[in-house]
C-alpha cells in the first residue's frame, strides 16, 4: 500500500495540455508593433532628471564667474590699495586710542595669572633679524616694566655682537615680580620667527607679521573695521611683496606707499600703527631704501625721528 498517492497527469482525464505551459520565464511588452506602439518606460523620468542635472550646472558656471569676478576685483584691490575706494576720510574721522597702558589693560588682554610673570619668548634666526620685533621691544619698553633677555641656542654657532646686545645692557635692579612682562629672545636656526607667550596652553605664533600685530596690540590701540583690514593689508605687502618681492612687486608697492602717504602722514592715518614699523623694517632690509619716492622718503625721515627706529639703525651697521 502506497504511503503518498498523487494524480497522473499522462492519459488521465482532464490532464495538463502541453501547449498550456508557459514558453519564457519573464513576459515584456512588444515594442515593434508599428507606429503606435507604446513609449520605453521611463522615458519621462529619464528626460526630467537631465533637465534637472542641466539646470544645476548652469546654476554651479553661473556662481563660479561671480566667484571669478570677485577675486578678480579683489586681486586689483591688492594690487592698488587706493585704486577702488577713497578711505582717507573714513580713516580720519576713525578715534585712536594713545600707545599708552597701564597693568590692569595688560591683564585684561593676556590674562591674569597671579604669582607669575608674563614672558613673551621668540625664536629668531640671527642671519635673518627681526628689525621690527626689536623696535616693538623699544616701544614696549617704554610703557612698561619689562625683564628682557637674549640667549643663543645651540644650533646657531656665531651671534654678532651687535644683535646680542640688541637689547642693550641689561642690568636687573629689581626682583622678577616687580616686572610686568618678561621679552626673551632667542638666537636659534629657524626658517622663520617663533613666539610663544604660554608655553602650556598655545601653539607657537609665527611670521614677523603675525608676532608683530600680536606684540601692537599690547599697545591697545582700537580701530574701526576699514582701519584695521588696510592695516592689516599693510603689514602682509611689506612682508610678502616688499621685503620678499620682486623688483617689480617693489616698485608697485612704492607707488602705492607713495600714494598713500601723500594724504595721510602714515600708512594707517593719523596715527603710527604696526603697518609702519614692518613696511619701515622691511624698506631698511632691502635694497629699496635707496631710491624711494618723496612722500615714502619723508615718511622714512619720520619714523627715524623716533628713538625705537633710530636704536634699530644701530643694528644694521
Amino acid at each position: 500500500m502506497p504511503m503518498y498517492k498523487v494524480r497522473s497527469f499522462h492519459g488521465a482525464p482532464g490532464a495538463v495540455r502541453a501547449e498550456q505551459l508557459p514558453t519564457c520565464m519573464y513576459r515584456l511588452q512588444n515594442l515593434h508593433r508599428g507606429p503606435a506602439a507604446a513609449a520605453p518606460p521611463h522615458q519621462e523620468e529619464v528626460d526630467a532628471s537631465l533637465l534637472a542635472l542641466e539646470s544645476r550646472q548652469e546654476e554651479i558656471l553661473k556662481r563660479l564667474y561671480e566667484l571669478k569676478t570677485a577675486v578678480d576685483g579683489l586681486s586689483k584691490m591688492i594690487q592698488t590699495p587706493d585704486a577702488d575706494f577713497d578711505v582717507t576720510n573714513i580713516i580720519q574721522a576713525d578715534e585712536y586710542a594713545p600707545l599708552t597702558a597701564n597693568a590692569a589693560d595688560l591683564d585684561s588682554m593676556l590674562g591674569k595669572d597671579y604669582g607669575a610673570l608674563k614672558d613673551i619668548v621668540i625664536n629668531a634666526n640671527p642671519f635673518q633679524p627681526p628689525l621690527s620685533l626689536l623696535v616693538l621691544h623699544s616701544l614696549l619698553c617704554e610703557r612698561y616694566k619689562i625683564l628682557s633677555a637674549v640667549h643663543t641656542h645651540s644650533s646657531v654657532k656665531c651671534v654678532p655682537e651687535n644683535l646680542l646686545k640688541c637689547f642693550g645692557e641689561q642690568t636687573r635692579k629689581q626682583s622678577r615680580h616687580e616686572y610686568q612682562l618678561g621679552f626673551t629672545l632667542i638666537w636659534k636656526n629657524v626658517p622663520k620667527p617663533q613666539m610663544k607667550f604660554s608655553i602650556q596652553t598655545m601653539c607657537p605664533i609665527e611670521g614677523e607679521g603675525n608676532i608683530a600685530r600680536f606684540l601692537f596690540s599690547l599697545f591697545g590701540q582700537k580701530h574701526n573695521a576699514v582701519t584695521s583690514t588696510l592695516i592689516d593689508s599693510w603689514v602682509d605687502t611689506a612682508i610678502f611683496q616688499l621685503k620678499e618681492g620682486s623688483n617689480k612687486e617693489k616698485a608697485a608697492v612704492l607707488r602705492s606707499m607713495n600714494t598713500t602717504l601723500g594724504k595721510t602722514p602714515w600708512l594707517g592715518g593719523n596715527e603710527l600703527t604696526v603697518a609702519d614699523i614692518v613696511a619701515w623694517c622691511a624698506l631698511q632690509q632691502t635694497s629699496s631704501s635707496n631710491a624711494v619716492p618723496a612722500n615714502v622718503q619723508k615718511w622714512m625721515k619720520s619714523c627715524e625721528n623716533l628713538a625705537p627706529f633710530n636704536s634699530a639703525l644701530k643694528l644694521l651697521k
